[in-house]
């Protein structure tokens, strides 16, 4: 990496001081982490080459991302300084963004104390909520499995799954695929957490940094998870469990069946109406929000679009096509109801707690053959001990 530039008269600011709203900033950092990508823009079709990561002074932490970065002399390490860098927020985080009027040089290292990526605050995922400063986990990979999802008109594969450390578990999904696989022990870095239906989430992205750990760096990931819990118990765990229950579907509750998203954020949208983005045109989903009773209490579990086709044997192209020839979207819901209601399932997902009960997102599920002998054996066991 070359000298391209004098820093100016910009006064050299902190890390830990940018927010958002700021003009172009001058800023002393080192790479801790980066990842190399090329995007296609969306103007002219033009291949960009992008480099991202974690940049830190030893005050705080940020994201940045640096727009045709120099093909080499840029590492895990470099020490740079940036002028006339523009300051960005996602999430409620300030971010830096190199791009063509930003002037890059190399600087000393001597400028800088040495910054290793354990630097970043460790969190165990018992701590997870939402938070401005970045955070490194220290986890095992649970659970992993891929599925396509529609942004902006484009057909993206995310990967989703369970990460754990011993405090907790806590569902990811991962916009990049980082290859993951269930038991694999990993470092993250440049995640971050929202809340997916009052449940932390961890979303890593382009600019997250993932590294293999040793396998005994993390216990192992906890069997109580894999056990059955009556429903009962699992409202009793609290929202943010992660669980398995059984029971069969009684009923399906709303909006089941077409769904339509927004294109920009998959948020259901009400009246084509999307609570942050407004009225926009709406991508078509196929889902189901089952009732499961087990006897000890009812759970409303909400199956996307993959897991809804997978037990019903309906797909969203055999659904749309009703919604063609009928003209209404109701033909569809009672064609999930017909399929799904009198059935048993087990279910795995995390959970949430409120007003109206225990609600699951599903990651898994699966019919359960019900042999009618064993049933009513069961319940005539169960009616006479309640008779004593």
């Amino acid at each position: 990496m070359e000298p391209t530039a004098e820093p100016g008269s910009l006064p050299e600011i902190r890390l830990k001081d940018l927010r958002a709203g700021l003009p172009p900033v001058h800023i002393l950092g080192r790479i801790v982490a980066l990842s190399r990508r090329e995007v296609t823009t969306r103007t002219d079709g033009r291949r960009r080459s992008v480099l991202s990561g974690l940049l830190s002074d030893g005050t705080a932490t940020v994201r940045f991302t640096w727009w045709d970065p120099p093909a080499e002399g840029v590492d895990r390490g470099t020490v740079l300084r940036a002028v006339n860098a523009q300051v960005r927020e996602f999430r409620a985080r300030a971010e830096l963004s190199f791009g063509w009027s930003t002037k890059i040089e190399p600087a000393s290292e001597l400028e800088l104390p040495s910054v290793d990526p354990r630097s970043v605050p460790l969190r165990r995922v018992s701590e997870l909520a939402l938070q401005d400063d970045p955070f490194r986990l220290e986890v095992r990979v649970r659970d992993v499995s891929p599925r396509t999802v529609t942004v902006r008109e484009e057909r993206r594969t995310i990967y989703s799954g369970h990460l754990t450390d011993g405090s907790g578990t806590v569902p990811f999904t991962a916009w990049v695929d980082f290859r993951l696989k269930p038991g694999d022990v990993i470092r993250v870095m440049g995640g971050y957490v929202r809340l997916f239906r009052g449940v932390p989430e961890v979303t890593l992205d382009e600019r997250s940094h993932v590294e293999g750990l040793p396998p005994d760096a993390v216990p192992s990931s906890p069997k109580s998870a894999d056990a059955l819990l009556s429903i009962g118990v699992a409202e009793g765990r609290g929202t943010g469990a992660l669980v398995t229950i059984e029971g069969l579907a009684v009923g399906l509750a709303p909006p089941s069946g077409i769904v339509r998203r927004c294109p920009t954020c998959a948020r259901a949208l009400r009246a084509g109406t999307c609570g942050i983005h407004g009225a926009v045109p709406g991508v078509a989903d196929l889902r189901a929000r089952l009732v499961l009773d087990d006897g000890t209490g009812a759970a409303t579990v909400s199956l996307p679009q993959e897991a809804t086709e997978q037990v019903s044997g309906l797909t969203l192209s055999q659904a749309l096509e009703m919604v063609r020839s009928d003209s209404t979207e109701a033909r569809v819901e009672g064609e999930l109801r017909r399929r799904l209601l009198g059935k048993r399932f087990r279910v795995s997902g995390g959970t949430r707690v409120d007003e109206f009960g225990l609600s699951v997102a599903a990651t898994g599920i699966e019919p359960i053959q019900v042999d009618p002998r064993t049933a009513v054996a069961a319940l005539s066991h169960a009616l006479s001990e309640r008779l004593r």
